[in-house]
Parts: structure tokens; sequence; C-alpha cells
């Protein structure tokens, strides 16, 4: 059962990770990547539809992303979706392609980012964290139920924390390289 109990907190502390991850994408850089339009939804056929669900986004050069809308109806309400989506980007209508040009980032918008980004890998840190009291909460339960020796309880919560240490380790280095990557002019 501790095996089993460790495999669940392994596939939790990942899922924190890979939320993370999903969360630093959204954050823009001063390069044009599909995943900063990718979360952004569109008033399409009655419904909120996600942008990759109406058009191709692409990334024809560094500093401009695409978006090919399936649909000619839905131009301007693309256009519209990303010009509200609150990242600061002004796209251009060329009938059914909207190009948005990237700007450079403001040191004093770098710096903002690098806040939002901190403030993301606290999130995922104080979710993996959780996870770890969850397990150890667990452990003690079985415990005392004597379904596992204090001994056994003891060596499990021991790689708890080791599995615990190493993703935070992965958090921090996750946040370092979009760190880097929101500083880099």
């Amino acid at each position: 059962m501790p095996d089993a109990l460790i495999k669940e907190l392994t596939r939790r502390m990942d899922g924190a990770l890979d939320a993370l991850k999903r969360e630093f994408g959204g954050l823009r850089t001063g390069r044009a990547a599909t995943s900063l339009l990718e979360p952004i939804t569109v008033e399409a056929y009655g419904a909120q539809t996600p942008l990759p669900q109406v058009g191709t986004i692409g990334v024809p050069e560094s500093r401009l992303l695409t978006v090919q809308v399936w649909d000619r109806k839905l131009v301007s309400a693309v256009e519209k979706a990303i010009r509200e989506s609150g990242l600061g980007l002004n796209p251009s209508n060329d009938g059914n392609l909207i190009r948005i040009p990237i700007p450079p980032l403001s040191e004093e918008r770098r710096q903002e980012l690098t806040k939002v980004a901190a403030k993301y890998a606290e999130q995922a840190r104080v979710a993996v964290r959780n996870v770890r009291r969850d397990g150890m909460d667990q452990l003690k339960k079985m415990e005392k139920s004597n379904e596992i020796s204090e001994d056994i309880q003891r060596r499990k919560g021991d790689d708890i924390q080791k599995l615990t240490d190493e993703h935070i380790k992965l958090v921090d280095e996750a946040l370092a390289q979009k760190e880097a990557e929101i500083m880099q002019v």
C-alpha cells in the first residue's frame, strides 16, 4: 500500500509541475510563442471556444505571431479576443490571417513579469507541500491502524520528503529558466 501511495503522490506532484509550466507558457517574454495565445477564448458559434479550435496559430518570425482563422465570420471575434486578452498585443487583420507583432518588453514590464512568475512558482511549491502533507497524514493513519509498522512509516516518510525536495528543486529550476527568458533583451 505505501508504494501505491508514493506513486499517487508522485503523480500529484508532477501535476503541480505541469500546471506551473502551463502558467509559464501564458507569460509573455520578448519572443513569440504559440503558447501565448492558446489560453485565449473566442466568442464563436454562441459559446466561448479556445483559440486553437477556430484557427491555426503560427510563428513565422521571432517577434510575430499569426492566426489563420478557418471561418471568415470569426476573424473580427478572434481579433477582439486577442486585443482584450490583457497581453498588451495589438492584432492586425489581413483577410483570414491575423498578424500579431510582439512588441519588445520594457524593463519595468520585465520586472513585473518576473514577479508574476515567482508568484506562480510559489503556488506550485505550496501545491507540492500540500501533497507531501497529505501523504504524511495517510502514512500516520496507516501506522495507527496497524497496516504498517513505525519503521516503514518513517522510511516511507523519508521517501516522500525526498520526492518533495526533488519537485521543489524542479520548480526552482523552471522559475530560474523563465526569469532568464523574461529578462533576455
